[in-house]
């Protein structure tokens, strides 16, 4: 009886082992099957890396027609650009989770196994459609290759396309990519949603850079135009020629550098332009001043540039004066110095080319890198009804403004700075201004040369603009052979500013009603090793990762032996 009784409880005991594995078996049969039409995922980063935003959400899930990605980053690259094809398939995996329609994302090398001959033709058809290749130097061991890879997508939907960068420029410093793959990723999200809203809506935002009034020809502005037409529709407009329709067709208006005085006809236009919603980013010099004109020796005066808008952003609430900063934090030049071999060429500090501060508090400028300026005037606001201000761009605590008109020579760069003459108040270079303007041609009469009739309301559509005291911020520099740098690259310092990234924030704020500029904003911490750490407790974290593993399994074994042991012993 006591051995029948025995049997009977293994009996039990194995028929529960039974029914608990089929459950278990069931659980995850049902747990897969529910994961195919509920998506989640747990993200355990501070900042939040791997969620896209609500914004991006809605636009997926509104979104009722099929979506093709395709992606020719892949194939065999170097490591950083693997991070950058990972970190965008993990993000497409997430838009395709989310997206109503169909999302299909493909990844492909274009190149791969093609003939020279080949390569060729392939290169040239995805040139013609937008699709560039960059060319990057692989180290070997025989010295160094040179390899085209394509970081970039083609976003498909409802009959239209649009070619993607996935990498930001480069700059100066083509073979160090890690800051640039570091910013491309955190500017995924805002790359592909921006993107995908113009694909599917088929709306691209008209931005006119004007001409006529003395503004730098397309040589000075090619990066900034260039940059823009990829998400926008790029060109200059002359205020004398430019008709209603015209003005109307346009979303912002950029008014870089100008350096001769606007006529009153001009002004009555762009004044209609901002009194029916239109943007405004005026970049302008108050004070008529360039470098190259010292490079001869001589010494050169400096004075006020007669712009006839003072009148015009007084109204609308903001002031740029007739001065000139010079400022601790600055940007350096070449120079000849004194005493040294014929020819010797240094850089020097140039206290007149300020580095701007961004107000990291500000969306527009939130995460921006510090911005170059050229002999930049500080800007004042204006009480204005119905207009906010703020200020975007500023200098460091150690700056002295000079009134215009001023003489400068190249031997000021041997002046040193005290600190008791250069400390003073931030001075503000940079302000938006948000809100409902007043016109400016208010009770005053059409100006001659206007010959359409414009409907110009007193009070203007909600809207904004942003007025900077400098007119270089938005030029790129050229070398000697006439083409263009990159804009915010120094050729003589090889350093990068922030001047590019200010431009598209600008436009993106001031062009998406839906406030995309918030995803250019994410911020993804990048964490690397220590690498002083690294070298001193080396030995250290190797016995660390090869030991203690191998500890624990032991130690898990001695544990399952003896508790199996004393289980069984019973």
């Amino acid at each position: 009886m006591v051995g029948q009784g025995v049997k009977n409880k293994e009996q039990r005991t194995k028929r529960k082992q039974i029914v608990r594995s089929i459950l278990f078996l069931l659980a995850l049969i049902l747990i897969n099957v529910a994961a195919q039409f509920v998506y989640t995922r747990i993200d355990f980063t501070k900042e939040k890396r791997f969620t896209l935003t609500t914004k991006t959400k809605e636009i997926l899930q509104q979104n009722k027609h099929e979506v093709v990605v395709t992606i020719y980053l892949d194939g065999d690259m170097p490591a950083a650009f693997k991070r950058l094809r990972n970190a965008t398939k993990d993000m497409l995996a997430d838009y395709k989770a989310y997206a109503k329609a169909n999302f299909k994302v493909i990844f492909v090398d274009p190149l791969s196994g093609l003939s020279a001959s080949e390569q060729d033709t392939v290169i040239q058809q995805l040139f013609e459609v937008g699709i560039k290749p960059t060319n990057i130097n692989i180290k070997t061991d025989v010295g160094f290759s040179e390899k085209l890879v394509y970081p970039m997508a083609m976003i498909e939907s409802n009959g239209k396309r649009m070619p993607v960068k996935l990498l930001q420029n480069l700059g100066g410093e083509a073979s160090n990519y890690d800051q640039s793959i570091n910013n491309s990723i955190k500017n995924l999200e805002y790359v592909f949603t921006s993107s995908l809203k113009k694909v599917i809506t088929g709306y691209n935002p008209r931005v006119g850079f004007t001409e006529g009034n003395g503004e730098p020809d397309n040589r000075y502005l090619y990066d900034a135009i260039n940059t823009l037409s990829d998400s926008y529709v790029v060109g200059r407009v002359n205020l004398d020629s430019i008709t209603k329709q015209g003005l109307d067709s346009l979303k912002m208006l950029v008014i870089a550098k100008p350096l001769n005085a606007f006529t009153e006809a001009q002004k009555y236009k762009i004044n209609y332009f901002v009194m029916k919603g239109g943007q405004v980013l005026w970049s302008i010099d108050q004070v008529r001043m360039a470098l190259d004109s010292l490079r001869s020796g001589r010494s050169f005066m400096a004075g006020n540039n007669m712009l006839n808008l003072d009148d015009m952003l007084f109204e609308y609430g903001a002031r740029v004066n007739y001065n000139i900063i010079a400022d601790v934090n600055c940007a350096e030049i070449p120079v000849a110095m004194s005493g040294g071999p014929r020819g010797d060429i240094q850089l020097a500090p140039w206290l007149y080319y300020p580095i701007l501060l961004p107000d990291t508090s500000n969306s527009v400028v939130k995460n921006l890198d510090n911005v170059k300026a050229e002999f930049a005037s500080t800007v004042d606001t204006i009480g204005s009804k119905n207009v906010s201000k703020h200020v975007i761009l500023s200098t460091s605590p150690y700056n002295k403004v000079y009134t215009s008109p001023k003489l400068f020579n190249l031997q000021m760069v041997e002046q040193e700075p005290t600190q008791k003459e250069f400390t003073s108040m931030p001075k503000s270079v940079g302000v938006l201004l948000e809100g409902s303007f007043k016109s400016v041609f208010l009770n005053r009469p059409v100006p001659k040369g206007i010959t359409e009739h414009y409907d110009v309301p007193t009070q203007s559509k909600p809207t904004k603009m942003i007025v900077i005291g400098d007119g270089d911020v938005f030029m790129n520099q050229v070398s000697a052979d006439g083409s263009p740098f990159p804009l915010g690259f120094d050729r003589y310092t090889q350093q990068n500013f922030g001047n590019k990234s200010l431009l598209l924030n600008i436009v993106d704020y001031f062009t998406n009603e839906d406030n995309l500029i918030a995803l250019r904003n994410k911020e993804i911490a990048v964490r690397p090793l220590d690498k002083t750490l690294l070298r001193t407790e080396k030995t250290k974290w190797q016995l660390v990762n090869t030991v203690v593993p191998i500890l624990v399994l032991i130690c898990f074994a001695i544990f399952q032996h003896y508790y199996r042991k004393h289980k069984y012993a019973k």
